[in-house]
């Protein structure tokens, strides 16, 4: 299709080396769009409630130009704010007609809808060479994060997935300590979530749509069923139907601070478990243990990840670190470093040599929804754009699919073959989106 994407013209040094990025393919010029430059990105905000509230205040300095909601409610709210804006209930109405993206001259897509819903919006937005920015985790299957990732790059859009703690200044501080030798060599790293439990034992039970709500357009690409309050506003995240319970909401936040202060990418193998898989519910508590190869300078590691009810009990006893409730804690051969989102903590070993923290290097973010808007005006791309948290969310993904697949059984993955050795668990790594909702 035809870019009908905002026209930025080329990429602005200061502002790449303000952010620690680099120049990307984006940084040409559109020359259909010559002739109408704009201060402000015209944007489409697709999921406008709860989370997707927060989302909308993050880019409210914009224009926006459409608002999409399945719930009336939240659509006629939103509305109050922004009275000039487009209401409609059905995101295919705009993105799946290049005229009139042109017509209202589009420049990005924001879209916060429930995970199974994540995908089209984004890739047709994409396919029309609209700037994406998308909440966490970035689609439901390991193989639609890969298209996604592989549409940016064809159609050149700046992307940015919605892991707003990634801008915070604690998780830049740690990643210079892990880096600058804070706890030597790390070979493993536990990600823990116990804060947090998105799981169910049962389907909730079934009601007769409200007239508020667009429950077709809210099932999306995912097979018929009955109308549950227990799965709209929020409680779809228990259902794999929807979501991807404990993991999938918050794996994607916390490993995040691994995957970037060692320069993680893809697993070369993992191994998943929990209590027997039910075909609907998500779990009380899961674990999942990923090996990473050598990278470079970094020698091969372990990571760790336990949700919900499955708590690292041992390593944080061993160091004393009980209290701690959601975490990332790196163990080196000179001692070990712990952190949330907002704070840190650091235990050197007896006998290690004295060390220093180093002067802060990574440079503060003007905000995860303005990195995305700078990097989208300078054709760059900011720092948790699909090149880096498609890898990501691969990552989190796979360890349900390896759950619900081969629970217990340690598996392979090859990456770039993006297929396992094991046959129950390569079927989990896509869906077939139902007549209407694919791509």
């Amino acid at each position: 299709m035809t870019s009908t994407r905002r026209s930025f013209l080329g990429a602005s040094a200061a502002l790449a080396s303000g952010l620690g990025l680099g120049a990307s393919a984006s940084a040409q010029r559109d020359p259909r769009a010559a002739g109408r430059p704009r201060d402000k990105m015209r944007l489409m905000v697709v999921g406008v409630a709860n989370r997707a509230a927060a989302n909308l205040n993050g880019v409210a300095g914009e224009e926006v130009v459409v608002l999409c909601d399945v719930d009336r409610r939240y659509l006629d709210k939103a509305a109050e704010r922004f009275p000039n804006a487009l209401k409609v209930t059905d995101y295919r109405e705009i993105l799946g007609d290049p005229a009139k993206i042109e017509e209202l001259r589009l420049d990005g897509v924001v879209v916060s809808t429930p995970d199974h819903t994540h995908y089209l919006p984004s890739m047709l937005a994409l396919q029309n060479g609209l700037h994406v920015y998308c909440e966490k985790p970035l689609t439901q299957s390991v193989a639609q994060a890969r298209r996604l990732l592989e549409a940016a790059r064809k159609h050149h859009c700046t992307t940015q997935m919605g892991i707003q703690i990634h801008a915070y200044e604690n998780f830049r501080r740690v990643v210079e300590a892990v880096r600058g030798g804070a706890v030597g060599t790390v070979r493993e790293v536990v990600v823990f979530v116990n804060g947090t439990n998105w799981s169910a034992t049962e389907l909730p039970k079934s009601e007769p749509v409200p007239d508020f709500l667009a429950w077709q357009e809210w099932l999306g690409p995912t097979a018929e069923r009955e109308y549950s309050p227990g799965y709209h506003p929020a409680s779809w995240r228990r259902y794999w139907a929807f979501g991807g319970g404990t993991t999938a909401d918050m794996a994607c936040h916390y490993m995040d601070l691994a995957f970037w202060a060692l320069e993680l990418d893809a697993p070369t193998s993992l191994q998943a478990d929990g209590p027997e898989p039910d075909p609907e519910c998500a779990p009380a508590a899961m674990r999942c243990e990923y090996a990473f190869p050598a990278r470079g300078a970094r020698p091969a590691l372990t990571l760790h990840w336990h949700a919900a009810g499955d708590r690292p009990e041992d390593k944080l006893k061993a160091r004393g670190l009980e209290k701690w409730t959601n975490g990332v804690l790196y163990i080196g051969d000179q001692g070990w470093l712990i952190s949330n989102y907002d704070n840190h903590e650091l235990g050197r070993d007896e006998g290690a040599p004295a060390w220093t923290a180093p002067d802060k290097s990574i440079p503060p973010s003007p905000g995860h929804y303005k990195e995305w808007i700078d990097c989208a005006a300078a054709g760059t791309q900011p720092t948790c754009s699909f090149e880096y948290s498609v890898p990501l969310t691969e990552a989190v993904l796979l360890a349900n699919a390896a759950y619900r697949g081969a629970r217990g059984k340690r598996i392979t993955w090859d990456a770039k073959a993006m297929k396992t050795d094991n046959d129950a668990v390569n079927k989990l790594l896509d869906i077939s989106p139902r007549k209407g909702f694919d791509a």
